[in-house]
């Protein structure tokens, strides 16, 4: 690794360390400078991370040893056309939502609410970079603390109710993470992933129903994290009860838990791992089917277009999940295309969603026919292209991630289950999103009077943030096939182990294998 490139993989954790702990302890009561730090902070890290995925779109793996402590023993930072994807997809989904806070005055709310914006970027980096199990979990427990002071940011009571919840249940997933990181420790004495990948391969048959038993406890943590049937009911109550801003910010974090499947289930636990190789697969896929209906059949269930939006990201991590679950290169490609579409349209969806509700006054978000509003043509337009960017309709990139998941998934004995689910489900959203624009927009219409003109913050410049996302699937459409050529050779490079084996432990991988 050249120094530049390791300078460039440091600062992807430390700047938001930094940054977050300059907003907290000397300008805590400084709005105007926490924002231009803030502002500045994402700005750097989405050059960061462009020039880190730049690097590593030449198939390079790199490892950076924190302390100079060389695999296994010491703490690494890998990077690879994975890991960078994330980095960026991170980045530029944070500048984003940090300028509509800014410009919105969300970030008024709270006093706390730029630091702990950076340390959710310094957990989800840390968890991208990481080649260490432990310091998955360190960096999961990072931006879980995080957000959850984000998720209370504005107050409420059934903002703290929700929230919780989410604190529970996210405390009962760290102690099974824990449990899943001991069993594997004790089997293998080691928590570096590429060591235990070749020790996973290697454990006598005596070992590996501990081994076994590890891997499906740390399994039932990542899909917790992903909002997997039957352990998604957290997502839908937390992500409708906190601001929209937050939940914007949130559609990354469940892809941690999708990444985390990935990343484990290819490396430790794929086809070198002989008895245990994809451990998970038999269940993860009807779980993911499950997911698919049960997030789309939601968005019908909805009072609220928050609640629409949060029941969306549950459906898209199970399309998401389901390419995922075959543990085929073909479709694992189609999935990673698909990781960066599903972020950006919720992402939209949910800044959209606060747009409406604050123009309808006394009628919010609620699902209910209500006179017009201040800029509702131009929010009808945002909202219908979030909505076919969600459901996944041409011209946006969704239609052509669904297609391409349809289509990587052909080969597998599974695929007719998988393709009736996503086009039963795409049929759903449809009629689901149909009948909440006609009901805030259409309906809207035919009611006598306006709802009142209030003072809004970033009026024109927060619509301009959402529709910049909105514009970024257009890129990922036009810009489809580059874009999916990466995502191919990411697929292939995480199902090719040996690669991130060398490009840690160096000369000692052959000797271990």
């Amino acid at each position: 690794m050249t120094p530049v490139i390791a300078y460039l993989v440091v600062a992807a954790v430390i700047l938001p360390t930094v940054m977050g702990s300059i907003t907290l302890l000397a300008l805590r009561h400084r709005l105007a400078l926490s924002r231009l730090v803030s502002i500045g902070s994402c700005a750097a890290l989405v050059a960061v991370a462009g020039a880190l995925t730049v690097h590593a779109s030449g198939g390079t793996i790199e490892s950076y040893a924190l302390g100079n402590w060389r695999a296994p023993f010491g703490i690494v930072l890998v990077l690879d056309r994975l890991s960078a994807m994330m980095l960026l997809l991170t980045s530029v989904l944070a500048l984003a939502v940090m300028i509509y806070a800014v410009v919105t005055g969300v970030d008024r709310k709270g006093w706390h609410f730029h630091p702990l914006f950076q340390f959710v970027l310094l957990g989800l980096n840390g968890a991208f970079l990481t080649g260490d199990l432990f310091n998955l979990f360190v960096f999961f427990e990072v931006f879980l603390i995080a957000s959850y002071g984000l998720l209370l940011h504005g107050q409420g009571a059934t903002r703290l109710k929700a929230g919780v919840q989410y604190v529970v249940i996210n405390l009962v997933g760290s102690t099974l993470f824990l449990v899943g990181v001991g069993l594997l420790y004790g089997v293998t004495g080691t928590l570096n992933m590429a060591d235990m990948a070749v020790r996973v391969a290697a454990a006598p048959p005596g070992d590996q129903g501990l081994i076994a038993a590890g891997a499906l406890v740390l399994t039932v943590v990542f899909a917790l994290k992903a909002a997997l049937v039957p352990l998604h009911f957290w997502l839908p109550g937390a992500y409708a009860a906190t601001t929209p801003v937050v939940a914007a910010l949130f559609a990354i974090m469940t892809k941690v838990g999708a990444y985390a499947l990935i990343r484990t289930g290819t490396l430790i636990f794929g086809e070198d791992a002989g008895t245990l190789a994809w451990l998970t697969a038999d269940w993860m896929l009807p779980a993911a089917i499950v997911t698919t209906v049960v997030g789309f059949v939601g968005l019908f269930a909805a009072r609220t277009l928050r609640e629409m939006a949060a029941w969306s990201v549950v459906g898209s991590m199970g399309v998401l999940l389901s390419a995922v679950s075959v543990f085929r290169v073909e479709a694992m490609g189609p999935a990673l295309y698909y990781v960066l579409h599903s972020t950006l349209a919720g992402a939209a969806l949910f800044l959209v969603v606060d747009m409406i509700a604050k123009r309808r006054g006394v009628h919010g978000d609620a699902l209910t026919v209500a006179p017009r509003f201040c800029q509702s043509e131009l929010l009808s337009g945002l909202f219908f292209l979030s909505a076919i960017g969600i459901v996944g309709l041409p011209p946006l990139s969704g239609f052509i991630g669904k297609l391409l998941i349809l289509d990587g998934v052909r080969a597998a004995p599974e695929a007719a289950w998988i393709w009736v689910s996503i086009l039963i489900t795409t049929l759903i959203g449809v009629l689901a999103f149909a009948r909440a624009g006609s009901r805030i927009f259409w309906k809207s219409a035919s009611v006598e009077g306006t709802i009142p003109v209030r003072a809004l913050r970033g009026r024109w410049s927060g619509a301009g943030v959402a529709a910049g996302l909105l514009t970024l699937l257009v890129v990922l459409t036009v810009m489809g096939g580059p874009v999916t050529a990466y995502t191919d050779a990411a697929a292939a490079q995480v199902f090719d182990p040996s690669q991130y084996i060398d490009a840690v432990l160096g000369e000692t991988a052959g000797g271990r294998r």
